[in-house]
């Protein structure tokens, strides 16, 4: 939606509905990367979202696309600089707009720094979403005339600013559980805050602290009370047997090293903490095996089953934007962590 409207607010006057799904299509090229085979999950989530989603490699292939469609077609009706600003934006805003979720664009690849992720708005928000599917549905309708190129420009800004929305709403959720842990003794040394699904009202805060633990704490916009959290730990000296294995050291720069080591059973299970809720975290991996005298020995990664939540844990989160009673049950989430 958004190249597609993006491209049919730029071109759309000369390209009419074309624009719309040159737009769409021309969006979908960085993630093009999913089609690429890798041997273990944890290559899977590390390498996507790399050098497909580099805004150096996009800038140039924008680039190409414009000189090879003005060297083909000299007589189109726009200048080059203008078709060379269309793609460029197409493309760039994709990996962009992942960088504003939590789960880590390599948007300076070949540099490597640790990808953005800057957390202001879950992987599917109506909100964002729902403003550039009507101006385009508006679009593809009565065609690219004034007014719906109008709509598309208005639902770009809006759809914008809402991402600014959201960066604001996780910098004031991070300092109101960073304040109230404070208030409250509690040495913090790391804190993020992620959306919970679908909105960005109530957000999930994530806390290590010094001593090798850490905290799950929820704080919605309309609190007026301390925010619920629940301490556990990280069991760092169990990770220690990854330490040096090369899957494991690109997990830890990949995430920020927001990871949790369990031991259920003889696997040893490593968990993205960024993602998901309490106990319910989407990306566990299984990362070594207990042989036969009781060391650890690391193995291929695999997936690790995890309960991801349903619509009962969904009601509660929605419910809890506006309600800070009762509290979600956070304790009781976390015990799924452990299995």
């Amino acid at each position: 939606m958004l190249g597609a409207g993006i491209q049919g607010a730029m071109l759309g006057r000369v390209q009419g509905r074309r624009a719309l799904i040159y737009g769409a299509a021309l969006a979908t090229l960085p993630d093009l990367d999913v089609l690429m085979s890798y041997p273990d999950p944890v290559s899977l989530m590390t390498y996507h979202r790399g050098f497909s989603h580099s805004v150096f490699v996009l800038t140039g292939l924008a680039l190409l696309l414009a000189w090879l469609i003005r060297k083909y077609w000299p007589q189109a009706p726009y200048s080059g600089r203008r078709l060379f600003l269309t793609i460029w934006l197409v493309l760039v805003t994709h990996p962009i707009l992942d960088a504003f979720t939590v789960y880590g664009t390599q948007l300076f690849w070949p540099l490597a720094t640790i990808p953005e992720s800057w957390s202001a708005i879950f992987i599917i928000d109506p909100v964002y979403t729902v403003p550039l599917l009507l101006a385009v549905l508006f679009a593809i309708a009565f065609g690219l005339k004034r007014t719906a190129r109008r709509l598309l420009v208005a639902a770009l800004v809006f759809s914008t600013a809402y991402l600014g929305f959201g960066l604001a709403g996780r910098m004031a959720a991070e300092h109101r559980v960073r304040e109230a842990m404070q208030g409250q003794g509690i040495a913090v040394a790391e804190l993020r805050a992620t959306p919970m699904p679908f909105n960005t009202l109530v957000w999930r805060v994530i806390a290590k602290t010094p001593d090798g633990h850490y905290y799950e704490a929820v704080s919605s916009l309309f609190d007026r009370e301390t925010p619920e959290w629940v301490r556990l730990p990280l069991n760092l000296d169990i990770g220690q047997a990854l330490a040096g294995v090369p899957l494991h050291e690109r997990l830890r720069w990949f995430t920020d090293d927001w990871l949790r080591y369990d031991a259920i059973g003889d696997a040893l299970v490593v968990s993205d903490l960024r993602m998901g809720m309490a106990g319910h975290y989407t990306f566990r991996f299984k990362m070594a095996e207990r042989a036969a005298d009781g060391a650890w020995k690391p193995v291929t990664p695999s997936v690790w089953p995890t309960d991801r939540g349903g619509w009962s844990e969904l009601k509660l989160v929605l419910r809890r934007i506006l309600h800070a009673q009762p509290p979600l049950p956070l304790a009781q989430w976390s015990e799924l962590a452990k299995e």
